[in-house]
């Protein structure tokens, strides 16, 4: 009776260990053996055009065998993978194993490892698998991966704990064709802002009492902050708002393999059941840390284990860095059991913030007796209202299961400043673009330590293809071993890692696709690579890769009103600008005018904008004699070429003084888009001819706002405005 007895207190105790999932109990779980010789495992995928309605309304999207998210695909440790890859679109596509160790010309960037997959062919990625962990892939070829083509990389290692696990891939969708959310983005049009809420008005200033906080960022020439760029229309897990598990009981244990696949959101993770145990990052385990909540960033991927405390329902919650919208994995069967909600951001809060950390030049200036560094000071914290305590996971948290110190071997230390501005939409390193920088060359054998400093407003998830860098953190010799490091305003973050590859060109980048769209990233090239039989013109692949970052967007703004129509339109990069603008009048009286400038902008906010144009005009209307400058006024005709220099000045002023080939002096400041309330807009021009306007724009649309004016020539007028 005695054994027996003992033997029943062993069995409880081992079931009670099993469902004790502590920081110390993970080991506690019985683990399973995979199969013990390698295999080579063939995928087939077929890239191919569909329809999907998430957002509401009929859109195209890419699916992978007729799906989205892209199939999961799954290995074992010593696996080989051979991926066919069948492009069934009418466009090129490419497909990057994300946070994998492959050759070279396997890592899937078109222009840079291999030329793009071209219609209607098929490409075979073939490599082994000497690693483990959560991964995904995804697209390389433009915008494509924000129109599906994602998915989660599961690598089982040869012995597996035994609880049931699910990938959970997170991403975002918006009805907006993805080229247009970047030209949208470029052309720093406030409709996202609209659309979500966040405009920050100056009516909205006054009635939070925050009116010298708005007059003090846009004195130091900043926008309204915004957390996350894009207006989505919906969020998605596993292609899914809501994702149903209910075959969960209680006292089950669930490990949820969470890869961020979105093109440009941080996401809040928070668990109605309690606690939240993350066990690994970016494929690389970590020691057990208990959490009530952790933000993944873009591209990164987190193993965490929940447990469903009884037989109900329970939200795994994911919610947007901005708030505006959510999406929801469910465990469990019976009574829902939500997760707390996360409250509206606080943005003139957060917009305080940003302004007692920047100087006027544009620059994060360091606060004294803060170090930055980790995420262990979240300075976003301050637009959160959650009043409760909460455990939030940062970086300092991330221990390694074992030793992570690097090889003995030669040194290279980098250091890079993470650099931009909303105003343009404009992102790099060190203020340079991919296209406007060399390649980093690297040896075989050394270890590279790289320095990141965030001086720019923006978070960015930095990533490095085809290797793990060392985070380095309060842990010492167990830092841990990452692919993705989120970096905040103001933070500076130190990495390293072995340069182990046989060569070739590796990508180093900010995984927001819109900013590494806009030229935010490196390449690391081995010294003395064999050459790449993917790529049979490096030259012409150099080019085409650049054009990324470097291409021309358009632009128009058209106002028909009951005195005439004014616009502009422009073509634009990250440095050049082309502008026409016009002002036609419906009475003949009133003339023609246009004025063209061609030039790029200088620094890294861009700010200074020297430029050449020329400047026609015509009108039958009494003319002042003189213009400030005591010189012979030309309102009424002029031809000529000038050459100027616009300045923006505090409170986003343009200044642009100018001098034509007839010695004719010209000085002008104008403001667009003054804020007043949410969808009404100021503007203003007044110049040394005497000239002056000022009008108002209602946003009905993207596209469409209503709009009235006064012209000192024109008069006033009335009617609608057309934005492109």
């Amino acid at each position: 009776m005695k054994n027996i007895l003992m033997v029943f207190l062993l069995c409880l105790y081992v079931s009670v260990s099993a469902q004790d999932l502590g920081t110390t109990k993970m080991e506690s779980f019985r683990k399973v053996d995979n199969q013990k010789e390698s295999r080579t495992i063939r995928y087939d995928l077929y890239v191919a055009d569909t329809t999907v309605n998430y957002g509401g309304k009929p859109k195209r999207a890419i699916a992978v065998n007729g799906q989205v998210p892209m199939p999961v695909l799954t290995f074992t440790e010593g696996d080989t993978a051979e991926i066919y890859v069948h492009n069934n679109l009418e466009v090129e596509t490419s497909l990057h194993w994300h946070g994998l160790f492959l050759p070279n010309k396997m890592d899937g960037v078109p222009f840079l490892t291999q030329m793009p997959i071209k219609p209607h062919t098929t490409y075979v990625y073939k490599f082994p698998i000497i690693q483990s962990g959560t991964h995904w892939y995804h697209s390389h070829s433009g915008f494509q991966e924000q129109i599906g083509m994602y998915g989660a990389f599961i690598i089982n290692k040869r012995e597996e704990w035994d609880i049931p696990t699910i990938p959970v891939v997170i991403s975002e969708w918006t009805n907006m064709e993805p080229e247009e959310v970047h030209r949208n983005l470029k052309n720093a049009n406030d409709w996202f802002a609209v659309q979500k809420g966040t405009t920050q008005s100056y009516s909205e200033a006054i009635k939070s009492g925050s009116f010298k906080t708005k007059v003090n960022n846009e004195w130091k020439r900043m926008n309204a902050m915004d957390v996350s760029d894009v207006y989505y229309d919906t969020f998605l897990v596993n292609g899914r708002n809501q994702d149903l598990h209910p075959q969960f009981k209680a006292g089950d244990k669930v490990r949820l393999r969470i890869a961020n696949a979105g093109a440009s959101d941080y996401f809040w993770l928070n668990y109605s059941g309690g606690k939240i145990t993350v066990v690994a990052t970016d494929g690389n385990d970590v020691e057990p840390v208990d959490v009530d909540r952790l933000i993944i960033a873009v591209s990164e991927t987190y193993d965490v284990v929940v447990t469903v405390p009884e037989n109900k329902s329970y939200e795994f919650l994911v919610t947007p860095e901005d708030r505006t919208k959510s999406t929801s994995l469910w465990l469990g069967e019976g009574e829902k059991v939500p997760a707390l909600h996360m409250p509206k951001l606080n943005y003139f809060a957060g917009m305080k913030m940003m302004n007692n950390m920047m100087d006027m030049k544009g620059n994060m200036k360091d606060m004294d007796g803060m170090k930055m560094q980790n995420q262990t000071m979240d300075m976003n914290t301050v637009m959160y209202p959650e009043k409760n305590e909460m455990v939030t996971l940062n970086y300092d948290m991330l221990r390694a299961k074992k030793n992570t110190v690097l090889p003995e071997g030669p040194w290279k230390e980098l250091k890079f400043d993470l650099t931009g501005n909303m105003n343009r939409y404009v992102w790099t390193l060190d203020n340079k673009t991919i296209s406007e920088s060399d390649k980093i060359l690297i040896k075989k054998g050394e270890n590279v330590r790289i320095i990141l400093y965030n001086n720019s407003m923006m978070r960015h998830p930095m990533h490095l293809h085809g290797h793990d860098f060392r985070l380095l953190n309060s842990q010492g010799e167990r830092s841990p071993m990452k692919n993705v490091i989120d970096i905040m305003p103001m933070e500076r973050d130190t990495i390293e890692f072995a340069a182990s590859e046989s060569g070739g060109d590796w990508f180093f980048h900010c995984h927001i696709l819109y900013h590494m769209m806009s030229g935010m990233g490196r390449i690391f090239s081995y010294e003395n690579s064999p050459v790449n039989p993917e790529i049979p013109n490096p030259k012409m692949a150099q080019r085409m890769l650049f054009r990324e970052d470097n291409g021309f967007h358009p632009m128009a703004r058209i106002g028909i009103e009951s005195n005439g129509s004014d616009g502009e339109i422009m073509l634009a990069n990250t440095r050049y600008r082309f502008t026409t603008e016009w002002r036609v009048g419906f009475d003949k009286s009133m003339g023609y005018e246009s004025e063209s400038h061609f030039g790029r902008y200088i620094g890294k906010m861009q700010w200074l904008f020297p430029y050449v144009g020329w400047d026609f005009r015509k009108r039958i209307i009494e003319p002042e004699n003189r213009n400030i400058f005591g010189q012979n006024n030309t309102k009424n005709l002029r031809q000529v070429f000038h050459i100027g220099l616009q300045y923006t000045l505090p409170m986003l002023v343009v200044a642009d003084a100018s001098v034509d080939h007839k010695g004719n002096l010209r000085f002008q400041l104008t403001r667009e888009d003054v804020p007043l309330t949410k969808r009404l807009r100021f503007n203003f021009m007044v110049n040394t001819d005497k000239e002056y306007m000022a009008g108002f724009r209602y946003i009905m649309t993207r596209a469409f706002s209503l709009s009235t004016h006064y012209d000192s020539d024109m008069g006033y007028g009335g009617g609608l405005t057309l934005t492109y």
